[in-house]
């Protein structure tokens, strides 16, 4: 009995790994392009959305930084169901401790069956979502002004080594920096000594180094705030800056070191900076067709993603609904929608613009390939 069992049970095993061995080749042959194809359209337009954990509490109009959440819950799963979002964007309020963050940050990842990006603004100096916890004993890194002051590259190198080590160990794939701004205005305080220096070529070998410290970690970075902030008086977190320059202009300074450093490049992130001398549409950077479409994808050649800096800040908030600068970014050739006021108006209004035709599927498609590629290359 004992033989006829266990020749029975290596039958019924063989079966059961020729049924799976289809599905393993099929895993292993698949691509960015196959992924996309089986896609939903929202689930596609999920991919775009990169927000704060707080966001999937749909009944909240906007949350800030202040008592984010600090694990998935029940009713975060629920409305990633509707809203399957690409990826997630964490503060202060979202660290506890070493434990808990890892615990987040993987089941941030895992929530769908394509891993989320899981991202932080890590950039040194005032900026340090992490390192600012007393918890993690990690040192904290100066500001990016105290770097550039050295005049060596290797030091900003190292600096990205060290951030990308202790990030890729809580989970984090993604750092929202450097800052790649030239401080060429000094009353400038919302970039002031965020920002390397104000000498673009300086600017530009420092995140040169500072992006190869973090690719060694195997973190992607991203180069902010484009076409360049640190010459602006005004903050865009409160409402409407202007940047007067023409672009001949900006090409001799601020665009500098985007353009020296866009074949390192992950991710760009375009300012809602608005350039009267630069574009006719009366749109910020960061919605404009002209600036992102013509200029940085066109004139400059860059191939990588693109994404928004976050929608909830005023400069976005105070002209334009959730909706319409979500639609406006992604027909601008925007890729990752960060942080809209509004989650579900932003996401249903993407989805109405693809069905109705306002946004062809097929811009859609670039972004999501472009995204996929990015994830499925980690």
């Amino acid at each position: 009995m004992r033989r006829i069992s266990l020749t029975r049970a290596l039958a019924g095993l063989t079966a059961l790994l020729m049924l799976m061995a289809p599905l393993a080749l099929a895993e292993q042959a698949m691509t960015p392009e196959s992924l996309l194809a089986q896609m939903t359209l929202r689930q596609k337009v999920g991919q775009l959305f990169l927000i704060r954990p707080e966001h999937l509490s749909l009944n909240s109009e906007k949350k800030r930084t202040g008592g984010g959440h600090t694990a998935v819950n029940d009713a975060m799963r629920r409305a990633y169901a509707d809203y399957p979002v690409g990826g997630f964007v964490l503060f202060a309020g979202n660290i506890s401790d070493p434990k808990q963050l890892k615990a987040f940050t993987r089941d941030l990842k895992l929530l769908g069956s394509i891993p989320s990006i899981v991202s932080v603004d890590e950039e040194g100096g005032r900026v340090l979502r992490v390192a600012s916890n007393e918890k993690f004993k990690i040192r904290k890194m100066v500001s990016m002004s105290e770097v550039g002051k050295t005049g060596d590259p290797e030091n900003a190198r190292k600096v990205g080594g060290y951030l990308g080590n202790y990030l890729r160990e809580y989970g984090f794939n993604l750092d929202l920096a450097p800052v790649t701004d030239v401080r060429s205005n000094p009353k400038n305080s919302v970039i002031g000594n965020r920002a390397f220096s104000s000498d673009p070529q300086l600017v530009s070998r420092m995140v040169a180094s500072f992006i190869e410290g973090m690719h060694g970690q195997r973190v992607r970075t991203c180069l902010k705030h484009f076409p360049g902030h640190g010459g602006t008086a005004g903050d865009t977190h409160a409402g409407y800056v202007a940047l007067e320059k023409t672009w001949d202009e900006l090409l001799q300074l601020e665009l500098i070191p985007f353009i020296d450093n866009l074949a390192a490049a992950d991710v760009i992130m375009l300012g809602h900076i608005s350039l009267p001398n630069v574009t006719d549409d009366g749109l910020p950077a960061s919605l404009s067709k002209q600036i992102i479409t013509d200029r940085l994808r066109g004139e400059l050649g860059y191939q990588g993603l693109v994404t928004t800096d976050a929608l909830e800040m005023g400069a976005i908030t105070k002209t334009y609904t959730s909706a319409e600068a979500a639609v406006l970014a992604l027909d601008a050739g925007v890729d990752l929608l960060m942080m809209p006021a509004y989650l579900p108006g932003a996401f249903d209004g993407v989805v109405e613009a693809v069905q109705d035709g306002r946004i062809p599927e097929a811009r859609l498609d670039e972004s999501v390939l472009r995204i996929l590629r990015m994830k499925m290359n980690q």
